[in-house]
């Protein structure tokens, strides 16, 4: 128990403290058991009452322990904090000269204020939660105690996504100020994106849905359409009414959508006028054609492959009777299906993302005008691989099909038959589709061996993978707008089946699908910019020895030439962190590609009009204020007069704002004299039962005289 009666003088302070002999429950029970008898003989007004109640108090004093402590104290000065906005919107229009000027001048006013210490606070642009001012301010003052803060200045333009919802949530009791940057009647014009899809499927469209906002004006506004940079139809939009655009997903990968409103005469800022939409394209569902052309073990393998992806559907056939086998048996009562050559390579085949050939040979089932479809489907943006076997070396080739115009090497006849190593070649570490295969790095090779390989020549293509006597065992080939892929062996199975240790089958037979049916990843020429939070990445895959130099065009049209260095073999990278948010191009002689820095429909830019509205009513429940520094873009910023006063008085009027007086002080040192210690408290106690005692014997003398 500490009781304190509080008077001063100077920096010193002087209290009663009392700190009880006994737990003060007991007291309390020893103060009611010996004050009840002396009440009641004050009641029946006996002698000597006042006199016992007396020596009572004199010995409840000395149970209490009584103290006198005398505190030296320094007194500190007021706290005044300064949350000065430096958000993206505090710099449109005058905002910023505005904010300069009115803060020189408050902090020359209060340091005219001699029991006051300045704090200043910036508040920054956070990822993409808005103006966070009261966030700011709690951070800088986390030093600082609450008791010590005498009131807040914040100079904003008045639009705060963090107003706390309560004074309790404040976290201290004080006045807060605010004033307001801008003027009274701007103008913004901006896109508000309402729905944006993240996902869309190749050649198909999607809509996004969005709305133009023009406070003060129903003129309709041109809004124009870009996908990857090119220009797509525009039109006009309804201010406040909800536009719906339809966009074509072109490709698979990132698909840059930007969408630009025509600028307004006197606008603070044309940013909010432009939304950047990234719309991931997705294949729906490829679709593969696999041809086996005999039975064997290397056949499942491909099956489960391309069945172990779930984005795949496919059809395979294999073919158990050739044309040639002829047994006698009735056509009623084959229980095989007849091979559909007309649907599937006459009306159908464009339904098709890729045609697989597995050790096909050309033994009349189908027709040379049927290998002319496929060389037209692969040029016009289909794919074929074909996976050869011993018949790719013979006259039932496909070689020796119209095929032939497809093929990035030719069999010149011999069929290699013993154990040898794939090996990754030079070409094949820079390709996606071979880079990286897990134990390819080392050499030897790490992965088991396989025993057939098909000998060729007169190579077209790029030989990624090489086998017996670096022979080409894996060759690509661009034909027209599709692809061609040939395996020269028909033993990629011996690697699923961990023959001597196995190999990486899944992930070269799949990256080799995958870029066949154009992933955007497998690229071997590509240029990619990606944005992750503040940083923008710009990654160039080439086959080329080095990556040559890259322009950077940022979103209000400056360039900057970017050099790349190696990461991987055949990659390219660089990372910048960009000075603004927006769309960004990069590209070199042959490439480009976009990437959006920042949110699609950023926070801070969402609403910019200058407003004291939204602040107002929290100001005057903290006893502050909220005003304009200047009404029209012509005036100076007015900065009232600044006073400090005591707790209950006003701290605000029209021409001054006032901070709390604090009376803070930190203690230097401290005394503590007791009452009833030593001497001086026995004299004290011994003082109340001598004054109870000689009160209590006049009675008595005086009942004897008078008996």
């Amino acid at each position: 128990m500490s009781l304190h009666c509080l008077n001063g003088w100077g920096s010193n302070v002087i209290s009663l403290v009392w700190t009880p002999f006994i737990p003060e429950i007991w007291l309390i029970v020893a103060a009611f058991l010996l004050f009840v008898p002396v009440l009641a003989m004050i009641l029946q007004r006996q002698r000597g009452a006042y006199f016992r109640g007396l020596g009572v108090l004199a010995l409840l004093a000395a149970l209490g322990n009584p103290s006198i402590e005398v505190e030296n104290r320094e007194p500190l000065k007021d706290i005044v904090a300064l949350v000065v906005d430096h958000t993206g919107s505090q710099f449109l229009s005058i905002r910023k000269e505005q904010t300069e000027a009115a803060l020189a001048e408050l902090k020359k006013r209060l340091a005219g204020l001699s029991n006051v210490d300045v704090r200043t606070i910036e508040v920054k642009d956070s990822s993409d939660d808005g103006t966070r001012a009261f966030t700011a301010l709690q951070q800088g003052l986390a030093d600082v105690p609450p008791e010590r803060l005498g009131g807040v200045v914040m100079l904003t333009d008045g639009v705060i996504d963090d107003v706390p919802k309560s004074l309790d949530a404040l976290g201290f009791r004080a006045p807060v100020h605010a004033f307001i940057t801008g003027y009274e009647g701007e103008r913004d014009r901006r896109i508000e994106l309402v729905d944006t899809p993240q996902f869309g499927i190749v050649g198909k469209d999607q809509s996004i849905r969005i709305r133009v906002t023009d406070p003060g004006s129903d003129k309709p506004v041109a809004v124009s359409v870009r996908r990857d940079g090119v220009a797509m139809a525009g039109g006009m939009a309804q201010p406040g009414s909800l536009i719906t655009i339809p966009v074509k997903i072109d490709h698979g990968g990132p698909n840059v959508i930007e969408i630009d409103a025509e600028a307004a005469q006197g606008e603070l800022t044309t940013v909010n006028n432009k939304a950047v939409i990234t719309v991931e394209g997705i294949r729906d569902r490829l679709k593969v054609l696999l041809v086996s052309g005999v039975p064997h073990p290397g056949e499942r393998t491909w099956r489960n492959t391309l069945k172990s992806d779930a984005n795949v559907d496919l059809v395979h056939f294999t073919i158990l009777r050739p044309p040639e086998k002829q047994d006698g048996t009735p056509i009623n009562e084959l229980s095989l299906i007849a091979f559909p050559t007309r649907q599937l390579f006459e009306t159908k085949i464009a339904e098709f993302d890729l045609i697989i050939f597995d050790r096909y040979a050309d033994v009349a089932i189908l027709p040379p005008a049927y290998f002319g479809n496929i060389v037209n489907y692969v040029r016009k943006g289909g794919a074929l691989l074909i996976a050869a076997g011993s018949e790719f070396a013979g006259p039932e080739s496909p070689a020796e099909t119209p095929l032939r115009a497809l093929l990035p090497a030719f069999p010149d006849g011999e069929v290699i038959e013993r154990p040898f190593l794939p090996r990754i070649t030079e070409l094949g570490r820079r390709h996606p589709v071979t880079r990286d295969l897990s134990g390819g790095d080392s050499e030897p090779p790490k992965w088991g061996e396989w025993t057939r390989q098909i000998s060729t020549g007169n190579i077209s293509g790029m030989a990624v993978m090489s086998g017996d006597a670096d022979k080409p065992l894996l060759i690509l080939r661009h034909e027209g707008k599709g692809r061609v892929a040939l395996l020269l062996s028909d033993h990629a199975w011996l690697w699923a089946r961990n023959f001597r240790g196995g190999g990486p089958h899944l992930d070269l037979l799949r990256r080799l699908g995958h870029w066949l049916m154009k992933e955007p990843e497998l690229e071997e020429e590509a240029l990619r910019a990606r944005s992750e939070g503040d940083r923008l990445t710009i990654e160039r895959q080439t086959m080329a020895e080095k990556a040559g130099p890259v322009t950077l065009i940022s979103p209000k049209g400056e360039t900057q030439a970017l050099t790349l260095e190696p990461v991987r073999p055949g990659l390219w990278q660089t990372v910048l962190k960009p000075n603004e948010q927006g769309l960004y191009q990069a590209g070199d002689r042959t490439l480009s590609a976009f990437a959006s820095v920042g949110p699609a429909n950023p926070r801070e830019f969402q609403s910019v009009i200058s407003t004291q509205d939204h602040l107002a009513a929290f100001m005057a429940a903290t006893g502050g204020s909220v005003r304009r520094l200047s009404l029209h873009s012509g005036d100076a910023p007015r900065v009232p007069t600044l006073l400090s006063l005591n707790d209950g008085a006003r701290f605000s009027g029209a021409d001054f704002i006032a901070f709390r007086k604090t009376d803070s002080a930190i203690v230097l040192g401290m005394s503590l004299w007791p009452i009833f210690a030593g001497a001086a408290g026995l004299l004290l106690l011994a003082a109340g039962l001598l004054a109870s005692w000689l009160g209590e014997g006049r009675g008595f003398f005086r009942q004897q005289t008078r008996a």
